[in-house]
């Protein structure tokens, strides 16, 4: 008898077990689709990318090849682009950027935080700082 409920037991924590790979949640997310799409590289190595889909994501990149003097890495790609959507709130999302080899990924956003201003009693003396002659040590 033991045995058995052990057995169910089991039995039922298998059915139990949660399941995967169910359909996605129902949205507008979930629903869209790729309205366009176009990827175009030439024999050099750049190359030009875009999509947008059917609930208002757009992004757009181009890669340049760059040459460097690294020995390393004798060429980089240098890309540059965009991208946009809504954001949760409703507000409409852009952002543009660059990625190089120097800087690194440096997007540029209104949505994005900035650093305060430099108030003016810091910039005169930074500006008097750059203005005096180099001191030899």
């Amino acid at each position: 008898m033991k045995s058995f409920i052990v057995a169910f037991a089991l039995i039922a924590l298998v059915a139990a077990k949660p399941q995967r790979g169910g359909p996605p949640p129902p949205g507008a997310e979930a629903a869209a689709e790729i309205v366009s799409q176009d990827f175009d590289i030439q024999p050099d190595g750049s190359y030009q990318s875009s999509y947008q889909t059917s609930n208002g994501i757009a992004a757009q990149e181009t890669g340049t090849v760059k040459r460097t003097n690294n020995p390393e890495a004798p060429e980089v790609i240098v890309a540059s682009g965009s991208y946009s959507y809504t954001s949760p709130e409703g507000e409409q999302i852009q952002l543009n950027y660059v990625a190089d080899d120097e800087n690194g990924f440096a997007p540029q956003g209104s949505h994005l935080p900035t650093p305060p201003p430099i108030p003016p009693a810091i910039q005169r003396a930074l500006d008097y700082l750059a203005s005096l002659p180099p001191q030899r040590n």
